[in-house]
């Protein structure tokens, strides 16, 4: 009796893959459109959230550089998903409790919702065409990033947290919104 019902089950096979083909398609149609607008308005959300220093900072300047070796990959897969590490920290640290009040909540608040969507698609993007799995990260990649920022908060840590902490801070996720955007651009 099985074989009757067998021209369906494959029928009802090819749709479902279509189907997930299609889902795969939509949830990265939107992410080039929103490249191009996405990174630069954070950047402009980011200076716009911090007025200047009163006082004159001096932190060593090199003391938080990002490792340059991360956006010479040339597999999409591993600049997505280093793209999205980074997003995903950059948020953790932009929305700390311990931000300086003098910063504009209403910029900064704009700034960490337009990362939470962005973040979210492309989460959904990488889910959909399989390149979020946890066998197929690279590891030593991911490794760099988390020590990265943990090193931002370290420094954060080491200066109390302090307004010239925090703007050295601001600079250096500028700095990544611009490698994140270096990675998108490998990614496509």
């Amino acid at each position: 009796m099985a074989a009757p019902h067998a021209p369906h089950t494959r029928r009802a096979r090819t749709l479902l893959l279509l189907l997930t083909a299609l889902a795969a398609a939509l949830a990265c149609h939107h992410l080039p459109a929103q490249d191009d607008t996405f990174l630069w308005d954070s950047i402009r959300l980011l200076q716009d959230m911090a007025p200047r220093p009163t006082q004159p900072c001096h932190h060593q300047r090199d003391a938080l550089s990002f490792p340059d070796t991360l956006l010479q990959t040339h597999h999409p897969q591993q600049a997505a998903t280093a793209a999205l590490r980074i997003l995903q920290h950059l948020f953790a640290v932009l929305s700390s409790p311990s931000t300086p009040q003098q910063w504009d909540d209403h910029a900064r608040h704009r700034l960490l919702n337009s990362l939470q969507h962005y973040i979210h698609h492309l989460e959904k993007c990488l889910l959909a065409n399989g390149m979020l799995s946890k066998g197929q990260r690279p590891r030593n990649q991911l490794l760099a990033i988390n020590r990265y920022f943990a090193d931002i908060q370290a420094f954060l840590r080491a200066h109390n947290h302090s307004a010239c902490a925090w703007d050295h801070v601001r600079r250096r996720a500028r700095a990544c919104f611009q490698d994140v955007d270096t990675l998108l651009k490998q990614m496509k």
